[in-house]
C-alpha cells in the first residue's frame, strides 16, 4: 500500500504535535512554516500545563470587567475601542456566551483536551528522552486581598466538585512560609493546584523538533502558506513561497493567523489575536519554588531551572505587532508588588505573541467545508502548550479514522 502523505501548515506547539502523532501514524509527514519553528506563541509563553484552568474566560460577569478595560489606561486586560468595532461579531459572541451554562460546556471540551495532554506529555517525555524542564510542582494562585481570595473560593468549590480538581487552600502565613520567595504583606492566602506542570517552552520546541525530524518529517521553514491546490473536490497540494508541496491530507495548525486564510479554508473561524507578553532573564537569588499566577494583577512568573519568566496581560489590538512597553511595564510592577525579588541581573529576552482566541474557549479542531481532506486545528487561546498532545491525538484519529478518544464534536465548526 502506498504510504499517505500529509502537509501540516503551521510550526507552532500544535502543528508539532501533529507531526508527531501523524509520522507515529505511518504517514509520510511535511511541516510547513513561513517563519521558524516555535518562533511564534509557542516561544515566549509561561510553560504551565495545567489542567485547573478549565474554565474559559467567557462566565458570569465577564462583559461588565471587559467593558471597563476600554476605559482604563493600564489594564491588565486591554481591549482597544477600535478593534470592538472592527470584530464586533466576535465580541458579541462572547458576550452570549457569559452565563453559567455555556461556560460550564465548554469546561467540559476544555477539561477533555487539557486531561488528555497533561497524561500524554508524560508519555511523551518518557518515551522520548526529552529535556525540557519538566517539574510537576503544581500552579499556585496567589492573592492579594482578603476579598479576592475568599472570592476565589467559589471557583475552587466548582472545580473540586464539579470537575474533581482539587486545591490545596494555604492562609497567608501557610503561604508564606511555603513560599518564602513572597513579601510577607503582599499576600492574604493562595490555592495549589498539583495537578499542574510546568515545562520550558523554548526548550521543548527544540527538542520536540529534533524527535519528530528523527522519524522522519520534513521541516520547511521560511514557506509561507499561499493556499491549495483543487482537484475533484479535495486539495491536493499546499501552495507555499518556495513551491508547491503535494499530499493526500493537510492539517492547517495556523493558530491567530487562521482568519487570514479563510479563502482558503473555506470557513471564517472567530478567532482574535489575544497579544501576550513576557520577560525572560536569569533566576533571581530569593527565586519562588512554584510557577505562580497574580489573579488580581494578572501576572504569571516561572521559575525555570535554567531561566525565569514573567509573563501574561491580554491585549485585543488586531493584528498590531509593536512591541507596547506600558505592557511590559505591567509585569514588572505586578511581579514587584509580591515577591522579595522580582527581577534579577543579566540579559533579558522582551518578548510578544498573539494568543488565538475563540470566543467561547475550546478550539477548533474539525474538517475543513471545502475541503474533507483538510482539517482545522486553531484556536487554542491561551492553552495552546497545554493541550497540544492531545490536540495532535484527535487530528491523527479524525485523518485515520480511529475512534477518537475525545468526543470531537465539541470543537466542530457547527457550533458556531
Amino acid at each position: 500500500m502506498t504510504q499517505r502523505a500529509t502537509v501540516i501548515v503551521g510550526g507552532g506547539v500544535v502543528g508539532l504535535a501533529c507531526a508527531h502523532e501523524l509520522i507515529r501514524a505511518g504517514r509520510r509527514v511535511t511541516l510547513i512554516e513561513k517563519g521558524t519553528v516555535g518562533g511564534g506563541c509557542s516561544h515566549g509563553n509561561c510553560g504551565y500545563v495545567c489542567p485547573s484552568h478549565v474554565l474559559p474566560h467567557a462566565g458570569p460577569g465577564a462583559v461588565w470587567s471587559t467593558l471597563k478595560t476600554l476605559f482604563q489606561r493600564n489594564s491588565p486586560l486591554k481591549v482597544r475601542p477600535g478593534t470592538v468595532l472592527a470584530n464586533l461579531g466576535w465580541f458579541l459572541g462572547f458576550a452570549r456566551k457569559c452565563n453559567e451554562r455555556d461556560m460550564l460546556a465548554a469546561a467540559a471540551g476544555i477539561q477533555a483536551l487539557l486531561n488528555s495532554s497533561r497524561s500524554l506529555y508524560e508519555d511523551l517525555l518518557a518515551r522520548e528522552s526529552i529535556d525540557c524542564e519538566w517539574e510537576a510542582k503544581g500552579l499556585l494562585f496567589a492573592f492579594h486581598s482578603k476579598a479576592a481570595f475568599e472570592h476565589y473560593s467559589h471557583v475552587d468549590e466548582l472545580l473540586r466538585d464539579r470537575f474533581a480538581m482539587p486545591a490545596e487552600r494555604w492562609d497567608a502565613a501557610e503561604l508564606l512560609e511555603r513560599e518564602p520567595a513572597l513579601k510577607p504583606g503582599s499576600v492574604s492566602g493562595g490555592y495549589l493546584y498539583r495537578s499542574d506542570a510546568q515545562l520550558r517552552p523554548d526548550r521543548l520546541m527544540r527538542e520536540w523538533r529534533t524527535v519528530v525530524e528523527r522519524a522522519g518529517v520534513s521541516i520547511r521553514e521560511q514557506h509561507e502558506f499561499q493556499g491549495f491546490v483543487e482537484r475533484n473536490g479535495k486539495a491536493v497540494a499546499a501552495k507555499t513561497s518556495g513551491g508547491e508541496v503535494e499530499a493526500d491530507e493537510f492539517v492547517v495548525a495556523t493558530g491567530a493567523w487562521t482568519p487570514k486564510l479563510a479563502a482558503f479554508i473555506g470557513c471564517k473561524v472567530p478567532i482574535q489575536p489575544g497579544k501576550g507578553y513576557s520577560i525572560t532573564m536569569p533566576r533571581p537569588k530569593v527565586c519562588p519554588t512554584y510557577p505562580l499566577i497574580f489573579e488580581e494583577h494578572r501576572v504569571a512568573v516561572s521559575p525555570f531551572p535554567s531561566g525565569y519568566r514573567i509573563g501574561s496581560t491580554m491585549e485585543f489590538a488586531g493584528y498590531d505587532e509593536t512591541m507596547n512597553r506600558d505592557r511590559l511595564k505591567l509585569l514588572l510592577d505586578g511581579a514587584a508588588f509580591y515577591l522579595k525579588e522580582p527581577v534579577a541581573d543579566g540579559p533579558r529576552e522582551e518578548w510578544w505573541g498573539w494568543r488565538p482566541m475563540v470566543y467561547d474557549g475550546k478550539p477548533i479542531i474539525d474538517r475543513s467545508p471545502k475541503f474533507p481532506n483538510v482539517v482545522i486545528a486553531a484556536g487554542h487561546g491561551m492553552l495552546g502548550l497545554s493541550m497540544a498532545p492531545g490536540s495532535g491525538k484527535l487530528v491523527r484519529e479524525l485523518l485515520t479514522g480511529e475512534p477518537p478518544h475525545v468526543d470531537p464534536k465539541a470543537y466542530s465548526l457547527s457550533r458556531f
